[in-house]
């Protein structure tokens, strides 16, 4: 997502920062390189393992192996972050609530919460809730730095009873003519698709307000053409302080 770097720094200046769903570091580490106090929250043992040796010798960074619905950390940030539509892998609004509320635990008084939500199309849900829905289409080649070749296979499925999109992806790897070898297995892939009343909503009930709403990382206002949705939240009652 262009300027999305960009936008997370200009929050982190001087704040103490916890980022869920970090992944591989994607987000963390370049913020850690910036000079950030940062802590990189994950469930994946795999994925944490790639960012500690993607950020081996950096300071103010660690690694917490843990779920974004339900941790402890004895503690409280001045900024959170969820980025790449990390909260949509909470599927229903027990899941919903139950990450909103362990976030604002987290959240120290005058804190900000920053959830980055895909906005979504209706056009392309009911394509994919519909004759669409399962069929794989062949996506771009990837090189991998071992020289290894992949061709990308995926497919979208929607739901429209559970609002829950879930994706399926699996590799071809390549020869040296372009012809499929052995095709690699990836498990599918489920999010909430999240309406903005809904998360509205959502945000009320579990006593948080929101500062900003944008529509991409360049803060311009969501709008029907909006790909994504950026809330920019804050603890009940801090707004007027602000």
């Amino acid at each position: 997502w262009p300027a999305e770097l960009d936008f997370y720094l200009k929050f982190a200046s001087g704040r103490k920062i916890l980022e869920v769903a970090c992944g591989t570091g994607r987000i963390t580490i370049p913020l850690a390189r910036a000079g950030a106090h940062i802590t990189g929250l994950d469930l994946s043992p795999a994925m944490l393992e790639v960012a500690r040796r993607k950020s081996a010798g950096l300071e103010h960074l660690r690694w917490v192996e843990a779920g974004m619905r339900n941790f402890d950390l004895g503690e409280q940030f001045d900024l959170i972050i969820s980025p790449g539509h990390s909260f949509q892998f909470m599927l229903t609004a027990a899941e919903q609530l139950e990450c909103l509320e362990t976030l604002k635990r987290h959240l120290a008084p005058g804190g900000t919460l920053i959830l980055h939500l895909d906005h979504q199309d209706l056009a392309w849900l009911g394509e994919v809730g519909g004759e669409k829905a399962g069929i794989f289409q062949q996506g771009s080649d990837v090189s991998l730095p071992t020289g290894q070749r992949l061709r990308l296979f995926h497919s979208w499925a929607y739901d429209r009873a559970t609002q829950t999109a879930t994706a399926d992806k699996y590799y071809e790897e390549l020869g040296p003519g372009g012809e499929a070898l052995k095709r690699l297995e990836r498990g599918p892939l489920r999010l909430h698709c999240v309406f903005r009343t809904e998360m509205e909503h959502l945000l009320a009930r579990a006593g948080l307000e929101t500062l900003a709403l944008y529509g991409d990382f360049e803060r311009h206002p969501l709008q029907n053409s909006s790909s994504e949705m950026i809330w920019v939240v804050t603890l009940k009652g801090n707004a007027e302080t602000r």
